[in-house]
């Protein structure tokens, strides 16, 4: 369940006479997502269309005063070709409001599907995608630091402390051991622009074995591209609990991100290492919602273990496996 705030039709009407979208006629909240209250807005013009857009309120996990990074970088990306939603001005040009007590925001609602088992067409075609993201944002001057990188990690592991073994008996000690290796072998010279860093099948439209939006940037931040791939490679290569690995959807992510914007010899030297700071960034967020969330709290925990059986793998696969040569 994703509607943290409840918004009435009524309020969700007055919020939209601040805009030229037309009448309210539908409005039905969005369960998926764990971040952000989201509802699907349909509303009708005086010579009868009809459109959708996406209504979010933003909930305590995202920081207000990184909204106009997101609001500018949708706006550069989708001025580039990149299928992104953006943000809409109200009449007087204003993109952020405020509904409900929340931080809110109408954005443009892109139509496709999101897939639960990706297959390899698919994948290349997100590969693609991103590849292209990174290249139509060489030129964008903004920059936002990655709170879940390197030092987030250490922060996480010590704010879950002792309850990790609750979670499974000895896996405090194994993400003490990954921290460790990651400290003396993150790759500190590649690349790096402006990622996604959270692009899962959730986050990818698909029309068809075609990309028909790429949505939720709300992670979106300052990072290492590759980094990127390898957290597309983990949430695509993978059965949702991590027991399985498909070489083939691997295979066709790294190939369409290459063919869209090409993979150094660095990069790819880097990418099991990329991969294991990928399985471990999700196992530690995971863990700390699954210590953290209320019993009763309308929110499905997700598995810590799925990443830690990702992590695993990447720890002892060899390169070629994961980049799918």
């Amino acid at each position: 369940m994703a509607v943290y705030t409840q918004v009435s039709a009524e309020e969700m009407a007055a919020f939209l006479t601040r805009y030229d979208t037309g009448s309210l006629i539908s409005a039905k909240g969005i369960a998926e997502g764990v971040e952000n209250s989201n509802y699907l807005l349909e509303t009708q013009r005086e010579d009868g269309s009809r459109e959708r857009f996406i209504l979010t309120l933003y909930e305590k996990r995202v920081n207000e005063a990184d909204l106009p990074f997101f609001m500018d970088l949708l706006d550069h990306l989708g001025a580039r070709g990149c299928k992104v939603p953006r943000f809409i001005s109200d009449r007087q040009g204003a993109k952020l409001q405020q509904l409900a007590g929340r931080p809110a925001c109408l954005i443009e609602y892109l139509s496709g599907i999101s897939v639960t088992e990706p297959t390899a067409p698919q994948a290349a075609s997100t590969g693609r995608a991103l590849g292209e993201l990174h290249i139509a944002a060489r030129d964008f001057s903004g920059t936002r630091r990655n709170s879940l990188d390197l030092a987030g990690w250490h922060d996480l592991a010590t704010a879950c402390g002792k309850d990790f073994d609750g979670i499974q008996p000895g896996l405090g000690r194994r993400v003490a051991e990954e921290l460790t290796f990651l400290d003396a072998h993150w790759p500190q010279h590649l690349e790096r622009g402006v990622i996604h860093a959270d692009l899962f099948p959730d986050n990818v439209l698909m029309r068809g074995d075609e990309v028909g939006g790429l949505i939720d940037f709300y992670f979106s931040c300052t990072d290492i591209l590759a980094y990127d791939l390898a957290i597309t490679h983990g949430a695509w290569s993978f059965s949702s609990d991590g027991s399985e690995y498909r070489p083939d959807v691997a295979a066709a992510l790294v190939r369409g991100y290459a063919d869209a914007h090409g993979l150094s010899a660095a990069e790819r030297a880097a990418f099991p290492i990329l991969c294991r700071g990928a399985a471990l960034r999700f196992l530690l967020t995971r863990a700390y919602d699954w210590i953290n969330t209320p019993p009763d709290a309308m929110v499905t925990r997700k598995d810590p273990l799925a990443y830690l059986r990702r992590l695993d793998f990447c720890a002892q696969a060899a390169p070629e496996a994961l980049l799918g040569l």
